[in-house]
């Protein structure tokens, strides 16, 4: 092979190693932007029910006023208050999912921030070697499942639009319970 067309394939390999990141980063950003949606409705929700359910409390001992309704207030702040503690429950799941789109945000942050590093480095952009460096540590930085498997398609060419598709499919799969799912912890 001559110097240009060792340069040319080295241009090209750079290229398109560059695009393949960028297409995983938009993955990465476009499926967190959509549960981040999610997340913050099932927030707002859970809370305005949350302080509905303390008001009714609130009534419910007002009313107190005659001791033969003991049993029926009694019963109705025990409804109420275990809404109230269903709804924490999924405030803290709502927490919990905003919680991973951070993380998510942060390996697409650091992704790009690698990528650029290389980039800038006219000894290392031609350098099969730092690529694939780069794409281990991208891997390695994942913890979900679903997130390796978008990584995956990714690397074997798939587009954006196929690799959502799979990304979508798997975390429905986790939803209905059909796969093992991700563990999703808060912090």
């Amino acid at each position: 092979m001559t110097d240009n067309a060792q340069e040319t394939h080295s241009e090209l390999l750079h290229i398109r190693e560059t695009i393949t990141m960028l297409y995983l980063a938009v993955c990465q950003i476009e499926t967190s932007v959509n549960e981040s949606n999610s997340s913050i409705d099932d927030l707002t929700t859970s809370f305005t029910d949350l302080a509905q359910h303390s008001q009714e409390v609130d009534e419910h001992v007002q009313a107190m006023t005659d001791l033969s309704e003991l049993t029926d207030i009694k019963r109705q702040v025990n409804e109420t208050s275990m809404e109230m503690q269903s709804k924490i429950k999924q405030a803290i799941t709502a927490f919990q999912f905003y919680d991973r789109i951070s993380q998510r945000l942060d390996h697409v942050a650091r992704s790009l921030e690698r990528v650029s590093d290389v980039i800038g480095d006219s000894d290392r952009v031609n350098d099969p070697e730092t690529w694939t460096a780069i794409q281990e540590q991208v891997k390695s930085s994942y913890s979900m499942e679903s997130e390796r498997i978008m990584f995956e398609h990714i690397m074997r060419g798939a587009s954006v639009k196929e690799a959502l598709e799979i990304y979508r499919h798997h975390f429905s799969q986790e939803e209905t319970g059909e796969v093992d799912g991700d563990e999703i912890e808060l912090f």
